[in-house]
């Protein structure tokens, strides 16, 4: 199988973030980057899907210079080659934009399996996966517990609420949206980080990738949410106090 996982480079979760002057984005110069966690896990799954079934995995990132970061530590883990679409500004892109960068990459390696993370920790809006996909007219699944292969195609396990999962047969090409957990994260070995370093990285750009300008997003504004405090007094009778204390929980406060 060929298999290409999106991976994504983030500020570390433990990160400090500090809007910059323009109002516009955070400050980015002093920050620590990692791999998306939800990213790690397709990752992960792309890796033993490999060895189960033979064939090789593919990492695809889209991101700055300082990406080639995060793509060395995925072919340390054991991820074949990597496919770097160089990027400098992306709070300037849209999902669709990036989508679109994404699916050309992949259309042109004509893999079997398009993986990605379910959301980024970053912007978490969870539809990059599912908006490639249809870019490429592949069959696509999302919040996937379980892949496994089959003679026609493959048949995933997706996460439902409430404890309930649903089995569905694919045919591939195919795009999944892994879900955070399904398997253990591998740490990346002395002889992987060595070996990594004489892997392939083919650096593109949207121009070589015959892509026209990605659609682009417009952020007006990014600030700190203010905190205030509020104090109600309720009166009356304790019934009907305790009635309008539930109402607010629930449709005010949003704790029930």
């Amino acid at each position: 199988m060929k298999i290409i996982v999106a991976l994504k480079q983030v500020p570390a979760r433990d990160s400090t973030l500090k809007v910059d002057g323009g109002g516009k984005w955070i400050q980015d110069a002093d920050l620590s980057f990692e791999i998306n966690e939800p990213d790690a896990y397709a990752l992960e799954e792309g890796l033993q899907l490999k060895e189960k079934h033979g064939g090789e995995v593919i990492v695809l990132c889209l991101g700055p210079a300082r990406a080639a970061q995060t793509i060395r530590e995925a072919l340390a883990k054991g991820a074949d080659r990597a496919i770097h679409i160089e990027e400098e500004n992306l709070a300037g892109l849209d999902t669709l934009g990036m989508a679109q960068l994404i699916a050309k990459a992949a259309a042109a390696e004509q893999a079997d399996l398009l993986l990605t993370g379910l959301q980024s920790d970053d912007l978490g809006s969870g539809q990059t996966g599912v908006v490639a996909a249809e870019l490429l007219g592949w069959a696509h699944s999302t919040i996937i517990m379980q892949v496994d292969k089959t003679d026609g195609g493959i048949r995933v396990k997706r996460e439902l609420e409430d404890g309930w999962f649903q089995h569905i047969d694919l045919p591939l090409p195919a795009v999944l949206a892994i879900q955070s957990g399904i398997n253990k994260l591998r740490y990346a070995t002395l002889m992987g980080i060595k070996k990594a370093k004489t892997k392939e990285i083919k650096r593109l750009t949207a121009a070589e990738l015959g892509s026209s300008p990605p659609a682009q997003a417009v952020i007006d504004r990014i600030y700190v949410p203010q905190k205030s405090k509020q104090t109600q007094i309720l009166e009356g009778p304790a019934r009907e106090v305790a009635a309008r204390l539930v109402e607010k929980l629930k449709f005010e406060v949003r704790v029930l």
